[in-house]
């Protein structure tokens, strides 16, 4: 394609007859203007032929592509394996609710409820220690921190280090619902636990790489990628006061990606999933998300888990 390119339009045929002398002069002109012409384009169509035939110019472009290739292959297998060392330290939250309230503590019995109980919601957290501390919005649990019925249970779905998948009942250790957090401990004898590695929300800045891993709408170790998109941004709480600094991100969010983690390029935790901008009705998410920093995380859960409410509430 690029000789034929570099091919010169032909002109018409030689006139067949001369009038005249200015005819004469017109036509020689004409003849050496056409042999220009046909030389000219002789001479770039065979260096185009050159070109295109120059085996070390067709080697440097194969050269350049393998390059490109590989370089688009080195940067999915950082995502693959981003996903791989940090998908096994996500959960899978679903909130149930008993149809009765079951007769005995029995296992047997428990799982003979759970098996009519009722799906009211689902969501994602991620292993905060090796001791079965699980953290996830306070919106995801909300039901069951505030139940009086005794009815609302909530189950964890876990993967240990070894890559055994097992699923425990989760206990509310703690909530705030001013940052919309809370912490569940799943009991974890016979397992080992990966947690997840924290990072910083401090240096953090706009057009990096970021990555949400979830269970949206239940479908479970979902990965979406995307940049952190704003810096400072507020957000309102469940108990209406605004969570100030909140990450904002188009790594798509949807229900049930809700107390997931949002990690950066190494694999840190940055923030904690949380909301979505929505129009009314739709759910979908419209790629304005946001996260809860996690240096705020790390300020609020550590006394969660050891007073059960946050600094604030204690004083």
């Amino acid at each position: 394609m690029a000789v034929l390119a570099s091919l010169p339009t032909m002109p018409s045929p030689l006139p067949t007859t001369i009038t005249s002398s200015s005819s004469e002069s017109s036509y020689k002109s004409f003849v050496i203007t056409r042999r220009r012409a046909i030389v000219s384009g002789s001479t770039v169509a065979m260096a185009s032929l050159l070109h295109f035939s120059n085996p070390v110019s067709s080697l440097y472009s194969a050269i350049a592509l393998q390059r490109q290739e590989d370089e688009l292959d080195q940067e999915e297998d950082i995502i693959i394996r981003l996903f791989q060392e940090t998908s096994p330290s996500v959960v899978f939250i679903k909130d149930l609710e008993l149809a009765k309230i079951p007769k005995s503590s029995s296992k047997e019995d428990r799982l003979a409820e759970e098996e009519d109980a009722k799906v009211e919601g689902t969501g994602s957290g991620f292993i905060w220690d090796k001791f079965g501390h699980i953290v996830t919005n306070y919106h995801v649990v909300d039901k069951l921190a505030t139940d009086q019925s005794g009815l609302q249970r909530c189950k964890v779905f876990l993967v240990d280090a070894r890559g055994t998948s097992f699923y425990k009942e989760g206990k509310i250790v703690g909530i705030d619902p001013a940052y919309d957090l809370a912490v569940l401990k799943v009991d974890v004898e016979g397992y080992e636990l990966k947690p997840v590695v924290l990072g910083t929300s401090r240096d953090l800045r706009v057009g990096q790489s970021c990555f949400a891993i979830g269970n949206p709408f239940g479908y479970e170790n979902t990965l979406t990628t995307g940049v952190v998109s704003g810096l400072g941004r507020e957000i309102p709480s469940p108990n209406g006061r605004a969570i100030r600094g909140a990450i904002q991100t188009d790594a798509a969010i949807n229900a049930g990606n809700s107390g997931g983690p949002l990690i950066d390029s190494y694999g840190h935790v940055i923030g904690v999933n949380t909301a979505t901008f929505t129009r009314k009705g739709t759910g979908a998410s419209s790629g304005v998300n946001f996260a809860i920093p996690i240096d705020t995380v790390v300020r609020t859960v550590p006394y969660l888990i050891v007073y059960g409410t946050p600094y604030s509430d204690r004083f």
